[in-house]
């Protein structure tokens, strides 16, 4: 085989460190932002910040340790506490420890910040039960392995692995009714529900708590033990049917159990501040809507003089030079990432002009791609830049990619958000006699009606996704 040199030339993309910290400074929240550049001043003696540049760390200093400003800021609306769907996770398997959804508006009884924790409370409880030394450690044992939410972590076989490292353990043999008696004592606490093994036995042992003579009890007892996978389905004719039920009752049924609390143990989390600063405003100047940078979220950055002036003096400034290239790369991409912020929230803005007018209802089909095009960047760039960014405008805060959606067809040929056709199938329901709500079909033909093109089956999506229930459960006598 003859051998041979050929020379090729290709192309190839380096990032410099100078673009990687573009482009991660870009990705970030403001809080995050600031949390960064605190970091960076610490460690570069070439940076520091203007005089009164700090107003906007100390002001949200509280936020350190607490919720990142990625959470989602508060909406107006929330969903339905009780979700079926998010207990059918619970019917599948046994809680494996972890945080569930925390987006929640169900009347827990909500403590304050100084409020014990769950393990604190359950303690307090068993101090005050007259029980065993013996029975009071494997009580003990059950209390460390309930998650925040209330729900015993680990089986009862699991955990009496771990009897033998205990004191009263030792090389004594386990007797697996014991542990079962500690497990009943333990799950006689408040809150009631605490110390389940999934959401079966959770809703079962609240039932249980409940008086003799609570209405519809025994039924309840019934559906959460043999229905509820049903119930998490939505297969709501199907229970009817099994268990021989009308609509009047089963309307009761589910109000009693949907009374009951998931997650019996969420009362006791800790409740942190979580803080979302708009990056930029948005008002009406003169007839036009215009988008301004919030001056708290911009960090005031320049070069140190004196390091500087050791460095002019002495060229040889060992790593002073680097550290003062640092800054300047800091600086500059800082100016640059809010920058691009203006930019892109100011395009928005320009293109859901009738939102900021009229609201929702007028809120247009909008892609980022769209948007890259207006401002020349990369489509990538403009999902960095609405991820985490958010606006104060005269409707609300909002982040920067609620205003994205994507189109429905009108009957003129045009084209009107998802954003938009939600908030008109809302506007139906509030406005229905309770006696005779509408049908997804009803809905549907009312938007026709208005020149929206619109399928039934498209109307249930965005109703379930804003967890209004069908028209039946919406029935009221």
């Amino acid at each position: 085989m003859k051998q041979s040199l050929q020379l090729k030339l290709h192309q190839q993309l380096t990032l410099t460190p100078q673009l990687q910290q573009s482009i991660r400074l870009l990705q970030l929240s403001t809080l995050e932002l600031s949390q960064e550049i605190s970091q960076m001043l610490q460690e570069n003696p070439l940076l520091e910040r203007l005089d009164g540049a700090d107003r906007f760390e100390n002001e949200h200093a509280a936020a350190e340790g607490g919720e990142s400003a990625g959470d989602e800021p508060p909406r107006p609306e929330r969903d339905e506490v009780y979700d079926e769907m998010a207990w059918g996770d619970r019917t599948v398997a046994p809680s494996h420890g972890g945080s569930h959804d925390d987006d929640e508006d169900h009347d827990f009884q909500q403590a304050d910040a100084h409020h014990d924790s769950l393990h604190q409370h359950l303690h307090d409880q068993l101090g005050m039960t007259p029980v065993g030394e013996r029975d009071r450690q494997l009580v003990r044992l059950l209390i460390e392995a309930v998650d925040d939410d209330g729900y015993l972590t680990s089986s009862l076989e699991e955990l009496s692995e771990l009897l033998a490292e205990l004191p009263a353990g030792g090389e004594q043999e386990i007797d697996p009714l014991e542990l079962t008696a500690a497990l009943k004592l333990l799950q006689s606490f408040e809150p009631a529900g605490v110390g389940a093994r999934d959401l079966r036995e959770c809703l079962w042992l609240q039932l249980n708590a409940l008086p003799p003579e609570t209405p519809n009890l025994a039924l309840a007892k019934t559906l959460v033990k043999e229905h509820l996978g049903l119930l998490a389905e939505r297969e709501y004719g199907k229970i009817k049917k099994l268990m021989g039920l009308t609509d009047q009752q089963f309307i009761q049924l589910r109000q009693l159990i949907t009374s009951l609390n998931p997650r019996p143990g969420a009362a006791f989390a800790p409740l942190d501040a979580r803080y979302v600063v708009p990056d930029v405003f948005v008002k009406k100047v003169k007839g036009l809507w215009i988008a301004s940078l919030n001056p708290d979220a911009v960090p005031k950055l320049r070069i140190n003089e004196m390091y500087a002036g050791i460095l002019r003096a002495n060229r040889d400034g060992g790593g002073l030079s680097a550290q003062l290239q640092e800054a300047r790369w800091l600086i500059k991409n800082v100016q640059q990432r809010f920058e691009t912020i203006l930019k892109v929230s100011q395009a928005i803005v320009d293109r859901q002009r009738m939102f900021f007018e009229h609201g929702e209802v007028a809120m247009r089909p909008l892609t980022l791609k769209e948007i890259a095009e207006t401002v020349d960047l990369h489509e990538s760039t403009i999902s960095r830049v609405t991820t985490q960014k958010y606006m104060m405008t005269p409707r609300g805060l909002f982040e920067f990619k609620y205003f994205f959606g994507s189109s429905l067809a009108t009957e003129e040929g045009g084209a009107t958000s998802s954003t938009a056709m939600k908030a008109l199938i809302k506007q139906f329901i509030e406005a229905e006699n309770p006696a005779s709500p509408l049908s997804d079909n009803a809905i549907a033909e009312h938007l026709g009606k208005q020149g929206f093109v619109v399928a039934r089956r498209t109307v249930a999506k965005y109703r379930e996704l804003m967890n209004i229930p069908p028209a039946n459960q919406r029935k009221s006598c």
